[in-house]
């Protein structure tokens, strides 16, 4: 993979995993991804940040794209599109934020799933396949996340994806107009950090 390939508006870049590949957004997946979302409104509302007015415009979506398009170029975010291989239907989606490097070398997990495509393993397949990837090309170290104490299911997904519950935060994020408490976990590679990203890669 090369850099330009990395920083192209649209990515040529996939992850395979067991029953669902991954890639970046594009503009192409605009519909499909509102579609989702809009049909998931009130299972997705209770565990995000408050949604926009204009949360599901296209105008929304092609700032979120700029968004991520940015933290690639700046080794600080990428972000994928999950989707089903039997079908090619879009399930949801799964990020590595807060990318830190120097003596970190960590990110945050987060993932979301549409309501149809819930609890039918794609999420956890798509953060199991995430994990490979976050440890081998980008060279870190150590994976976190975070999940609502009343979500059970995020908290049980990380659990079979391999990490580690280590503590409890209180009001750590604001979800749906509230500071919230949320439940830590994190993941270590067991291998030896490389400390960069390997080459191709930015860094």
């Amino acid at each position: 993979m090369s850099l330009l390939e990395w920083i192209a508006p649209e990515p040529n870049l996939a992850l395979e995993g067991e029953g669902v590949r991954l890639r970046p957004p594009r503009r192409k997946d605009y519909s499909e991804w509102a579609a989702l979302r809009q049909a998931s409104r009130g299972f997705l509302q209770p565990w995000e940040p408050t949604w926009a007015p204009d949360e599901l415009s296209l105008v929304s979506f092609q700032r979120r794209l700029t968004a991520w398009r940015r933290g690639r170029e700046l080794d600080q975010m990428y972000a994928f599109f999950v989707y089903r291989k039997a079908d090619g239907a879009l399930t949801g989606g799964v990020t590595l934020n807060n990318v830190r490097r120097g003596v970190a070398q960590t990110a945050t997990v987060g993932y979301w799933s549409g309501q149809t495509t819930a609890r039918n393993g794609h999420t956890l397949a798509a953060v199991k396949t995430l994990i490979p990837f976050a440890f081998g090309p980008l060279g870190l170290h150590r994976l976190e996340a975070a999940c609502l104490p009343t979500n059970d299911a995020s908290g049980n997904l990380l659990l079979k994806a391999g990490f580690t519950e280590e503590g409890y935060a209180k009001a750590y994020l604001k979800i749906n107009g509230d500071w919230r408490d949320h439940r830590l976990f994190g993941l270590v590679s067991r291998g030896v950090s490389r400390g960069r990203p390997r080459e191709g890669l930015p860094g």
